[in-house]
């Protein structure tokens, strides 16, 4: 019986030593800034954060490794205040001119006004499906959590762990899905007053400068990509990979409920229903089910 327990012990070290998800995901050992390190900081022991947008420039950080499916998550307090003409952006994203890319976008707002939650995908290189929300809370008050959750049968964007969208792998039936690109983690904040805030007719006031997004506990229990060899490996039914078991294959009752409320209470634009914007033609994954 010892020599059994000694046994199973050996085999979950083991597994916890090379399970995928296994990611230790502080800022300062995961992730690097790209852009206005002069005057953004890691601070405490490594897992708290802030950029910083001044008028010398903005701020961003990526993860130093890509990775294909699982859950990726920040708690994030935006920037108070008069934010307007500002966006802080947290994304995952391949490279390249035919990159695939998950978004949460915050659009900033003059004071006293709601944030937007912008959210977008992009497969091989194509967007244009944002969808909008207004928060139900105030994001600047507290640190909230933002997840983006991918698996090989859909895509699914949290706030709080509240569902807020979700999009499905249709690929069998000719519309791209973000599932052959290692994607890299990233958040910045700038400047985007050409566009952010009332289309571009408020810009940001730089006499309430620097404008500062706080973020901690960075997680990203997600697949290590490793090359097109990664795209069987994170996409195979195994235990390891928590995110392609049927529980993860869609919504429950009481999330799909949840996803319901967000989207009849608080969505302020649908890009399956601009059929301005696309002279008619809908995209086609707008007629498939999404729950």
């Amino acid at each position: 019986m010892s020599s059994l327990r000694t046994l199973l012990a050996a085999l979950f070290i083991f597994a916890v030593a090379f399970d995928p998800s296994a990611v230790n995901a502080k800022f300062s050992n995961s992730m690097y800034f790209y852009w206005g390190a002069h005057h953004s900081a890691i601070l405490g022991n490594g897992d708290d954060l802030q950029l910083v947008l001044d008028q010398t420039s903005g701020s961003g950080i990526k993860s130093k490794r890509p990775f294909l499916f699982g859950s990726i998550q920040m708690l994030i307090k935006l920037v108070p205040g008069n934010s307007a003409g500002t966006v802080t952006a947290y994304y995952v994203s391949s490279s390249g001119d035919r990159h695939d890319e998950i978004d949460f976008e915050f659009l900033g707002n003059a004071s006293g006004q709601p944030y937007t939650i912008h959210t977008n995908i992009y497969t091989q290189g194509n967007g244009s499906r944002e969808q909008q929300f207004r928060p139900w809370f105030d994001p600047t008050a507290d640190f909230h959590n933002y997840t983006i959750h991918w698996n090989p049968t859909e895509v699914m964007w949290y706030v709080d762990s509240v569902p807020i969208r979700v999009f499905r792998n249709y690929e069998n039936e000719g519309i791209a899905y973000p599932n052959k690109q290692g994607m890299r983690v990233y958040s910045s904040l700038w400047n985007a007053d050409i566009w952010a805030t009332q289309g571009g007719r408020v810009k940001i006031d730089w006499k309430v400068a620097p404008f500062i997004a706080r973020y901690r506990s960075f997680r990203a229990r997600a697949c290590k990509w490793n090359g097109p060899v990664s795209i069987s490996q994170c996409a195979s039914n195994t235990a390891a990979n928590w995110w392609t078991s049927p529980t993860y294959s869609k919504l429950s009752n009481a999330k799909f409920g949840q996803l319901t409320w967000v989207r009849d209470n608080y969505m302020i634009y649908d890009y399956c229903k601009d059929t301005k914007r696309f002279n008619g033609k809908t995209p086609p994954e707008c007629f498939k089910p999404q729950f």
